[in-house]
């Protein structure tokens, strides 16, 4: 392919093409060699939020969030799982593609990328889901639904800070992959998920609002959940995603030596 193309070496433009070639790969490769293609992209959450809507309306008397609580389920879960698997990735990032890392040119920052493009493309597949349940399960929107948009801006500066950091990290200490999956399951429940800010009681309520995906999953929710808005939250998340990004520019740009060695 000619370099009028791709555009110069060390161009923004070469940057996003090889960056979207390694993320349509990734996709390529996840899809083909699996019987159900894209519906593994909706499998997870679908039964995730099918297990908590059972056990929190058909088991147990639910007090948290709102109806319909399906919606108010997927609206969390659907960036949750992006979110989860792009920082689970995250943690062998240079070390599967190690090889490839050490001998191109193209800036290391693109194998963090990648992952949190081609994650971000399976959830924007996975948003066809939400609408049918929005649709089938009468829940209603506001223009806050506006604010969809920019929760995936924060979420997806979020994750790109939180990959600069982590990657680097786990080639220099392994043991930092284990570690980083058990923190996921705690934030798992730690996040807004299965219950909204709101719901948390007393001084609960405002440490909830600096998780920043508190702020980012209340985006996400007010389009169909007005009462959801929380300020402090939002702003939190928001504060926090910039610095988190600008944190990790610094570490990686630290670390990118270090690990090239290492691997």
């Amino acid at each position: 392919m000619s370099p009028a193309v791709v555009g110069a070496p060390g161009s923004p433009r070469r940057y996003f093409h090889s960056l979207w070639l390694l993320s349509a790969r990734d996709l390529r490769v996840r899809y083909s060699t699996s019987a159900l293609g894209y519906l593994w992209s909706v499998l997870d959450p679908l039964v995730m939020s099918g297990i908590y809507w059972f056990v929190f309306t058909q088991v147990f008397h639910r007090d948290v969030g709102e109806n319909p609580y399906i919606v108010f389920l997927i609206t969390a879960l659907l960036p949750w799982v992006w979110f989860n698997s792009a920082v689970t990735d995250f943690t062998r990032a240079f070390n599967k593609d190690a090889r490839l890392v050490r001998s191109t040119s193209i800036p290391r920052s693109i194998w963090v990328g990648r992952i949190v493009l081609s994650k971000g493309i399976e959830f924007l597949f996975s948003l066809p889901v939400l609408a049918m349940f929005a649709i089938f399960g009468g829940a209603t929107v506001n223009p806050a639904l506006l604010l969809f948009p920019v929760a995936v801006v924060l979420q997806v500066t979020l994750l790109l800070g939180l990959g600069l950091i982590v990657a680097p990290l786990c080639v220099l200490w392994g043991d930092l992959e284990r570690t980083t999956r058990l923190v996921l399951r705690a934030l798992f429940y730690a996040s807004p998920i299965i219950y909204g800010v709101a719901d948390l009681p007393g001084v609960f309520k405002e440490l909830g609002a600096f998780n920043p995906l508190a702020g980012i999953f209340t985006l996400y929710r007010v389009g169909f959940f007005p009462d959801q808005w929380d300020t402090l939250s939002v702003i939190v998340g928001a504060v926090t995603s910039i610095l988190v990004f600008g944190l990790g520019l610094l570490v990686f740009s630290r670390l990118e030596r270090p690990v090239l060695k290492e691997l």
